[in-house]
């Protein structure tokens, strides 16, 4: 019951807890259990990750492009793709989100090549979303890619990415070390696609021309004086759409080597170009432009690694954007030792050495910006040695510190030196390299992902200082004074933090909240104060928080939504780090949590918690439900005991 918790006053006691709280120890036994039971022997554990629709429809129109539509598992991904159809006839980036332009014409589009009817009713429903939502001549830039490719508008209507690119010193304002991770493995290979300007005729009846409105007036923009950085972009992309068609390209051969020879090198000892499903999907449209047969073994091994991201039930096939093995064994054994597991335990000896095993002892393109340290960190994927990134770093060191004992003491060590240098001159951590901010570059035709750079941002700088505190880094260090300045610079008005890769604004206040308590911050400053009353003011009359994925394109809706398990973990947390274990908004959280668990020893959780570009593509991480509120729940027992 609810009062066994929030309202029953403790009896005398040590600890204040123990004896009056039986169904918190229940909670937390059965959770672990639960939590253990889902380790691989191997060490490691991986839950699936769910994205949105364009996953399934951005592989069925791949493999039309790439005139393998004969493939006998598209009828089941186009089974899967069919269900995800929303009550308004669009498909969107999350549960009960709105219809999306670009997701839905890419639905439509897999849909009608799969051999549904257009005049199906579900068909019908879908066009009136798209032509209500401004028509196909409206979708992003990547999707016009896929159009383009399947002959349903110009190349002309794609933002120009000269290949070039690739001999651009990485000191430039732009180049492509200046560009995020995720969008250097992206827009390189488009930038060889963007220059063969691939076509699969399709027969006019498969086509999509019901979809659009009125053209595309990008194809018909006309060179001006610049007014803007958007239309100075336009204009250089106009140019360069000249520069194209003109017989003189006396750089574009050499650089399309130049490129392919990079994008090879990045495929080396990894679970497929970026290890994302993006870049895996557009590295096979190069390789057939560029003539590779369809059985060398660097496509089958492209094709096959796409399908290891499969998930088949029954008559249907769904698919994960990555694996998140690294990720989750990370937080899951963080929160095994928040419960009392430690070094001599099994499962914490099996998963240290499976994260000892995959630090990364090469170093690859964040050494264009940070070139003077020994290279280490760890990546989110079984397999990414090109890309370790801080968040995962941060984790893992955490997790290892308090319950991987003196084996991985000298890792630690190196992960520490390496999470310092990557730190950004603003005092802030970005995810994989170290950056500069460089506003300019979102206004470029293919910015259009909400992601072209990598800045700094407060929610990996908040675990990076969680990490800093678990590994007893001073709080008078350098490092640490400048990252909390930085914090301070970046809360806003009410007291909450953006959460950059956790929905949204919960997620961000916890995350800085912990990690200034783990350095020593003084939890009584009235910005630390301000934080902690936002907290207050968004969590609901029964205990749990709840924010959904909408809050990033509406402010207004910061923490609102609906209930879940991971972001009550989350907001009870950020409380837990500012206030005392008897705080009654505490205690009434935990009271949620442990009143919602479900009989498996986790909790049912409907709603996307996580975020991979924002307002452009989201993501359940299906282990959230388990590991945050065991965390949060121990975390709880822990405090109470030592008041």
């Amino acid at each position: 019951m609810v009062t066994s918790i929030a309202q029953t006053p403790a009896t005398a006691g040590a600890d204040g807890v123990s004896g009056t709280q039986p169904a918190l120890e229940r909670a937390i036994e059965q959770a672990q259990q639960a939590l253990l039971a889902k380790q691989n022997p191997a060490g490691y554990w991986l839950a699936e990750l769910q994205g949105d629709s364009i996953l399934e429809s951005e592989y069925i129109l791949l493999k039309f492009i790439l005139c393998q539509e004969d493939d006998p598992q598209l009828p089941k991904i186009t089974n899967y793709l069919r269900g995800l159809q929303q009550a308004d006839g669009g498909w969107g980036l999350f549960p009960g989100g709105k219809a999306d332009l670009s997701g839905t014409v890419k639905a439509y589009f897999s849909l009608k090549l799969m051999g549904d009817d257009p005049n199906a009713p579900h068909m019908v429903a879908a066009r009136e979303v798209c032509r209500k939502l401004g028509g196909a001549e409206q979708c992003n830039s990547y999707t016009n890619f896929f159009l383009a490719g399947l002959g349903q508008i110009s190349y002309d209507a794609c933002p120009s990415i000269p290949p070039e690119i690739v001999f651009l010193p990485s000191w430039m304002y732009f180049s492509l070390y200046a560009v995020s991770a995720w969008t250097r493995t992206m827009i390189l290979p488009l930038a060889i696609v963007s220059s063969h300007r691939p076509v699969r005729r399709l027969p006019e009846e498969k086509g999509i021309a019901e979809l659009f409105t009125g053209g595309d007036p990008r194809v018909g923009f006309k060179l001006k004086l610049p007014t803007s950085w958007r239309d100075f972009f336009l204009v250089v992309d106009q140019m360069l759409k000249l520069y194209q068609k003109t017989s003189v390209t006396p750089t574009r051969e050499m650089a399309i080597k130049a490129a392919e020879k990079w994008l090879l090198e990045h495929m080396e000892g990894s679970d497929g170009l970026g290890a994302i499903f993006p870049p895996m999907v557009y590295i096979l449209v190069v390789m057939r432009v560029l003539g590779y047969p369809d059985d060398h073994p660097k496509v089958v091994e492209a094709h096959r690694q796409l399908r290891d991201l499969f998930i088949e039930e029954g008559d249907s096939i769904r698919i994960q954007p990555c694996f998140s093995p690294v990720w989750d064994t990370g937080i899951a054994l963080h929160a095994l030792a928040e419960a009392g597991v430690g070094p001599g335990d099994e499962a914490a000896t099996t998963a240290t050495q499976w994260l000892l095993d995959k630090e990364c002892r090469v170093g690859s393109d964040w050494m264009k910006s940070c070139p003077d340290v020994e290279p280490s960190g760890w990546f989110f994927e079984f397999e990414n040695p090109h890309y370790p990134d801080v968040d995962d770093t941060a984790m893992v060191l955490m997790a290892m510190k308090r319950a991987g004992g003196k084996a991985a003491e000298p890792a630690i060590r190196r992960g520490l030196k390496w999470l310092l240098a990557l730190q950004n001159d603003d005092g802030g951590w970005a995810a994989f390299d170290k950056t500069k901010d460089r506003p300019i570059l979102e206004h470029v035709p293919f910015a259009d992902h909400n992601a072209m750079q990598d800045p700094s941002c407060p929610d990996i700088t908040g675990r990076v200082l969680e990490c800093f505190g678990h590994c007893r880094i001073a709080p008078t260090h350098p490092a640490v004074r400048k990252a909390v300045d930085f914090l301070k610079q970046q809360q806003d008005k009410d007291g909450a933090w953006f959460g950059r890769w956790g929905v949204n604004y919960v997620y961000g206040t916890w995350q800085v909240l912990t990690g200034l308590q783990a350095v020593g911050e003084r939890m009584d400053l009235p910005y630390v104060q301000r934080a902690a009353n936002w907290l207050r003011s968004v969590q609901k009359n029964d205990g749990s928080f709840g924010e959904s994925c909408e809050s990033y394109a509406d402010a207004a809706l910061k923490g609102q939504g609906e209930s879940t398990a991971s972001q009550t973990a989350w907001g009870t947390m950020g409380l837990m780090a500012s206030a005392d274990a008897d705080d009654p908004a505490v205690k009434k959280a935990i009271a949620w949590l442990v009143e919602n668990q479900a009989a498996d020893g986790a909790w049912d959780e409907h709603y996307y918690t996580g975020t991979g570009f924002p307002q452009v593509f989201y993501l359940k991480y299906h282990l959230y439900r388990l590991y945050f509120p065991l965390t949060a729940l121990a975390r709880f027992r822990r405090l109470a005991a030592e008041r």
